[in-house]
């Protein structure tokens, strides 16, 4: 196919510049903005199958309707990349996850076609909701709402209860249902089963097509003819799907399936929706990755596969392999390990397989290892009634999602004592996902818990035996987290050893000075140790491991004989390590210096891991200016 690039795209600014543009120039468009986000996510990374499947989508609902009055709302913000360029950002796309440019996710701040801010799945419709009843309450009936959900993050429960409650207001709300059949993994669940019948029952599309082509276009015919297209379509699904009423049933306006990659069709029924009063669903069939051939033959692989080379489709081309290993593979091989000898494990993700790489153990014990979908909260007490039963759960969460099970982990694990093992993944500072994925909140709101134990390995050693620890006989939840990214050893598949629970460890004596750690981030005072004794300065370091229970032998310890104590910790400083030191020092009345590194007081946006920590104050260069302060 012919694709003249840059002919139309540079000339769109804003949606007003799409909308002076013929609907037969809307493919051209379609074929530019596709190859512009394959060209600059190439050499930039982010977010890349999810944008690339939506691009026709992207380009009718802002060619219909009319952002920002119009409000459009993307769920999870995976797929928004489109929006943004059509958006006037297409000059600060290049920026997309580098410190201080644009977000990789939608941003009221950001613009003001970005109506809500997203990260998190399930969000959309509930949103959306809200908006609509607000226009509805303000008497601006012709206002326009618009939610775009996958068929993955429709599988989570906020979005099912944001459905039952849209379905009695009868307000101006439009569901777009992108169904890909894949969300970063593959979909599971009934729900799942449920849209392919509808998208592949030949008999009622064949009819359904013909009724419609029959009474013509929605906005040709009259109230009695759209009457008649409702009751033959209704009693069609009824007849031809045996749970095709699901939506209506809910008091939506179901319509489709239609191709989702038909710009010309989209722009027809969008407008046609438009004139539709009340809650409706429009659900589109598409492909994540649409328009490039890797990424339609591997979406898990071209989610977000980093740099790569888009004519050869080399991935990572400027970032040369490590000899270390990535702590989620670790963790994914120690399992697997752990479940051999132990026939109790059981290994539970929500929707996270590849990412936490749990996948290892569902390719070899399927039976053992469930992926519940995007259900946090499902995963979590799902957890807890295995281990009611004797059974050894290791829910494999990353730290971010934790939260939206925080209830059930309080109510359903931690009251009952139930040792259920929580694998905190992408602890601590994210990188290019910035603020709403950043896993900097789990110290502190697990630490007020009763029952729990917290700790956080400083290397894959460390990560393997807390597992072997977690899973011998426990009377309570074991929350370990641990960093994204690779570790700093070579050979780390050591025997597993047993930890104490509630030890930490001296990793160099000092004088004067004593540098508490907790997690990965103690190799980076591994290294200042070192460069200070190079000066023959000695710095005490304490890996404490276990934030709860603290090691109070070893605590009692280093207050005794270290003036300053420093503590340092990835996470946020309110509540966490920091914390519980100053509270270790009142309740013993220390009278220590304590100077606490971490996370302050503030959401941290994208950036690189090193800029993020740069910008929190607890890079290298920054704890080791403070020690030679106090020195």
């Amino acid at each position: 196919m012919n694709r003249q690039k840059n002919n139309l795209l540079h000339k769109i600014n804003s949606p007003k510049d799409l909308k002076l543009l013929k609907k037969s120039e809307l493919e051209q468009v379609c074929l530019e903005l596709r190859d512009f986000i394959i060209d600059v996510v190439s050499k930039n990374g982010g977010h890349f199958g999810a944008s690339l499947g939506v691009v026709e989508l992207t380009v009718a609902l802002h060619y219909v309707f009319d952002a920002p009055y119009d409000l459009i709302v993307w769920d999870v913000g995976h797929q928004a990349y489109g929006h943004k360029i059509l958006t006037g950002r297409r000059d600060l796309f290049h920026t997309n996850r580098k410190y201080q440019g644009i977000s990789g996710f939608p941003k009221i701040k950001e613009s003001v076609y970005d109506s809500f801010g997203v990260g998190h799945s399930s969000t959309s419709i509930g949103a959306c909701l809200g908006m609509s009843i607000a226009s509805k309450i303000n008497n601006k009936l012709n206002k326009q709402h618009i939610a775009i959900i996958g068929d993955g993050a429709l599988t989570g429960g906020q979005a099912f209860e944001a459905l039952n409650h849209a379905g009695i207001e009868n307000s101006n709300l439009t569901i777009i249902l992108n169904d890909n059949c894949m969300s970063i993994d593959p979909n599971v669940g009934a729900l799942k089963d449920y849209l392919l019948k509808i998208s592949t029952s030949k008999t009622y599309n064949k009819i359904r097509d013909e009724v419609w082509d029959l009474l013509g276009n929605l906005s040709k015919i009259g109230d009695s003819a759209k009457s008649i297209v409702q009751k033959v379509e209704h009693g069609l699904k009824s007849i031809l799907l045996k749970h095709s009423n699901y939506f209506e049933s809910l008091n939506f306006r179901y319509f489709g399936p239609i191709d989702g990659h038909n710009v010309k069709l989209l722009e027809k029924t969008l407008r046609d929706l438009k004139n539709i009063p009340g809650p409706k669903i429009l659900h589109c069939l598409t492909t994540k990755g649409k328009g490039y051939d890797l990424a339609e033959k591997d979406q898990t692989k071209w989610h977000a596969p980093g740099l790569f080379d888009k004519d050869s489709g080399k991935i990572n081309i400027n970032n040369p392999n490590t000899p270390h290993t990535k702590y989620q593979d670790v963790f994914g091989k120690t399992i697997i390990e752990l479940a051999k000898k132990n026939d109790k494990i059981i290994g539970i993700t929500p929707a996270m397989p590849s990412g936490s790489s749990l996948k290892y153990m569902m390719e070899e014990m399927p039976e053992r290892s469930f992926d519940v979908g995007i259900a946090e909260q499902h995963a979590v007490t799902f957890s807890a009634g295995l281990a009611t039963q004797g059974f050894i759960p290791f829910c494999n969460v990353y730290s971010t999602f934790l939260q939206r099970g925080y209830d059930q982990l309080i109510h359903d694990v931690a009251i009952q004592k139930l040792p259920v093992v929580f694998c905190l993944d992408r602890a601590g500072l994210v990188g290019e996902d910035g603020a709403t994925h950043q896993g900097v909140f789990d110290l502190a709101y697990l630490r007020c818990i009763p029952n729990m134990i917290i700790a956080s390995p400083l290397n894959e050693i460390e990560l393997r035996n807390l597992m072997y620890t977690a899973q011998l006989k426990q009377e309570y939840p074991f929350a370990i987290r641990y960093p994204r990214g690779k570790g700093v050893l070579k050979h780390w598949k050591n025997p597993m050893e047993k930890i104490k629970i509630g030890t930490g460890q001296m990793i160099t004596k000092g004088n004067n000075v004593c540098v508490i750690s907790i997690g990965h981030i103690g190799n980076m005072i591994i290294e200042i140790c070192s460069e200070f004794k190079k000066s023959n300065i000695q710095i005490g370091h304490c890996d404490i491991r276990f934030l709860k229970p603290l090691d109070e032998k070893l605590l009692h310890n280093i207050f005794k004989n270290y003036d300053v104590i420093i503590s340092i910790e990835d996470g946020c400083k309110k509540g966490g390590l920091g914390s519980a030191l100053i509270e270790f020092d009142s309740d013993h009345d220390y009278k220590n210096k304590i100077i606490r590194f971490g996370v302050p007081d503030a959401f941290i946006e994208h950036g690189t891991q090193e800029e993020q920590r740069k910008e929190c104050g607890y890079d290298k260069c920054a704890v080791m200016e403070k020690i030679k302060e106090i020195l």
